[in-house]
């Protein structure tokens, strides 16, 4: 194994970070993030926004490209299943006021931001489980 491929807690935590602030950064119910800051002054952008725009496209495509490769689509389907029950279960659990635009976007940019670190993390937690190594993971010897 590499040096720096070891995965445990802390390497899914740092992709969850990672996962949140892109998704918060986006669009959050707070009315600070990237959708708000764009709609006040809307259609004019400045440089300032658009290399921030492009920030966060950047950090989605990762995202959602490592997510879509190692989960594929019915992976996908799964997480967000398991994650829509986990909500649904909390919601009966809890009562939580589901009338509130507030509390269900929280809720839904968690869940996003949930299934995109799983996917971001999939490769080296099935490696950790199975022992299987993905083919564009393995490195030659020089």
């Amino acid at each position: 194994m590499a040096i720096g491929s070891h995965f445990g807690w802390d390497s899914f935590i740092v992709r969850f970070i990672f996962a949140v602030v892109v998704v918060f950064s986006t669009y959050n119910p707070e009315g600070v993030s990237y959708y708000h800051w764009i709609e006040e002054t809307f259609p004019s952008i400045t440089v300032g926004k658009a290399l921030v725009g492009v920030i966060l496209i950047i950090g989605w495509v990762i995202l959602i490209r490592a997510t879509l490769g190692s989960l594929g689509a019915i992976g996908i389907m799964l997480a967000i299943t398991f994650f829509g029950l986990l909500i649904w279960l909390i919601v009966d659990v809890i009562g939580l006021d589901t009338q509130s635009f507030r509390v269900v976007s929280y809720i839904v940019q968690i869940m996003i931001a949930s299934v995109l670190s799983i996917g971001v993390s999939w490769s080296h937690i099935r490696r950790r489980i199975s022992g299987q190594v993905d083919t564009d993971e393995v490195e030659r010897d020089l």
